[in-house]
């Protein structure tokens, strides 16, 4: 933070967060003698006095780079960008990011949240300008980059940000990596669980490839399952396990009518859709939730010919979990958002959907978390026609693959929380499986925890 002089700015120590964005404002850039002022901006900078004041002599990371999961150099990338150093803006983005593109185009980017740019107009566009040089990668090649080679081999189960990312970072530490996928495509829930006009699959295919080409296995259609007989790493070939199967299971209302035909869970619709298995598409769709799948649903429900799309959401829109320019893309492209609504009941005709019963809803108190919990309003139920009802109020994970296991009560994986390694010793864990459904980002930092875990105990 600085002030007084417009000719000879001064820095407030107190308030630096030393990210450098003032720099490029400051007279001393132009004129030499202002550095050496000892409270001038540059001049302080340069002494590093801010630094020293730190605890411990450590550096307090800038606000954007303490908001990243992964601790990305926001700052670093972005001023070799802003000097046409694309390549080299790359090659610093990928030390920690082996999943660039697919983050430039659907990370939620909590590093813009945090940009101090916002006090003074907006925020710098850190996502776009990382899908920027990713896409120059596109047109330029990949940059070669060093391997060592071990003789130890790692099985990584699953194919998500969180695998693809550990198996990246363990095939560049010399481990021999092969990948199990259940699915028929690579890629997880980037792949089946978001619309491809969202992550275009051209661009996901390519950081695939960029993995794959440092000599990961990779294999699809194959499930895998612990039967709870004592299976360890030595017992699959391996020297240990990543698990990183995601929780592609939906949730349920546990209201009447769920078993009419015309009722699709939102992670089912877009698996379908995004695998070509075709989609019986209704002209009156509702969706319920207010997280990313429904809005994704909405939007590629609109794209397949809907003629009436309506998301129902229990809290209001400030609680919404979906990143906020998704809603206002789905409100722009036609679907209607109900706030404050519930379904209590999906109303049938001959075995199908034809409508659903809901009532309003307000909202208490915050509680110890800090959300506030809806409460159905009496007398408020009112109907609502449809011919298609798409649940997407969450997901979990699937018990069965997971026997043997020590899980938390919702089903998730229970892990040591330093090393993320599960009750089966050399058998470690991360991502949604761990967590419940996330954000991409915190996926790809599981996976880097995991693979540096690994690592410790191979080594």
């Amino acid at each position: 933070m600085v002030e007084g002089r417009t000719y000879r700015p001064v820095i407030q120590s107190s308030r630096c967060h030393t990210c450098d964005v003032c720099i490029r404002g400051c007279p001393a850039e132009l004129i030499s003698e202002y550095r050496q002022e000892e409270k001038s901006l540059r001049g302080t900078l340069y002494r590093k006095k801010i630094r020293k004041g730190t605890p411990e002599g450590k550096l307090t990371l800038p606000p954007c780079q303490k908001a990243c999961p992964i601790h990305q150099d926001t700052r670093g990338y972005v001023a070799l960008i802003a000097r046409e150093k694309f390549k080299e803006a790359l090659e610093l983005i990928r030390e920690v990011n082996p999943l660039p593109a697919v983050c430039g185009f659907i990370c939620h980017h909590p590093c813009e949240e945090a940009c101090l740019r916002e006090e003074v107009d907006h925020p710098i566009p850190i996502r776009l300008l990382k899908r920027f040089v990713s896409e120059y990668e596109g047109k330029t090649g990949f940059f070669k980059r060093p391997r060592k080679k071990r003789r130890k081999r790692v099985l990584i189960v699953g194919s998500g940000p969180a695998g693809l990312t550990a198996a990246n970072d363990l095939s560049l530490l010399g481990y021999g990596v092969t990948i199990f996928e259940a699915l028929p495509v690579l890629g997880g829930m980037l792949a089946v669980g978001i619309p491809e006009f969202r992550l275009p699959r051209n661009v996901l295919q390519t950081e695939i490839d960029g993995i794959k080409g440092l000599g990961v296995e990779m294999k699809t259609d194959h499930p895998f399952r612990f039967e709870g007989n004592g299976m360890t790493p030595k017992k699959l070939g391996f020297d240990a396990v990543f698990l990183s199967i995601g929780a592609h299971r939906s949730l349920r209302l546990n209201i009447p009518g769920e078993g009419f035909r015309g009722v699709l869970s939102g992670v089912a619709f877009l698996r379908q859709l995004n695998l070509s298995e075709g989609v019986r598409m209704g002209k009156r769709v509702a969706i319920i939730g207010g997280g990313n799948v429904a809005v994704d649903a909405a939007r590629s429900a609109v794209r397949l010919g809907a003629k009436r799309v309506d998301i129902y959401y229990r809290r209001s829109k400030k609680e919404m979990p979906a990143i906020p320019e998704e809603v206002e893309e789905a409100i722009r492209e036609g679907t209607r958002i109900h706030l404050l609504t519930a379904p209590i009941k999906i109303v049938g005709g001959r075995n199908r959907v034809i409508g659903m019963e809901c009532i309003r809803m307000a909202l208490a108190e915050p509680d110890e978390k800090g959300r506030r919990k809806p409460i159905p309003i009496k007398g408020s139920g009112f109907k609502v026609n449809a011919d298609m009802v798409i649940p997407a109020i969450g997901q979990g994970v699937n018990r069965r693959a997971l026997r043997g296991l020590d899980l938390h009560p919702d089903g998730t994986v229970r892990i040591h929380p330093e090393t993320s390694e599960t009750s089966i010793k050399g058998i470690f864990a991360g991502g949604d499986m761990v967590t419940g459904p996330g954000w991409a980002i915190d996926a790809i930092a599981a996976g880097k925890k995991g693979a540096e875990s690994i690592h410790r105990y191979l080594s």
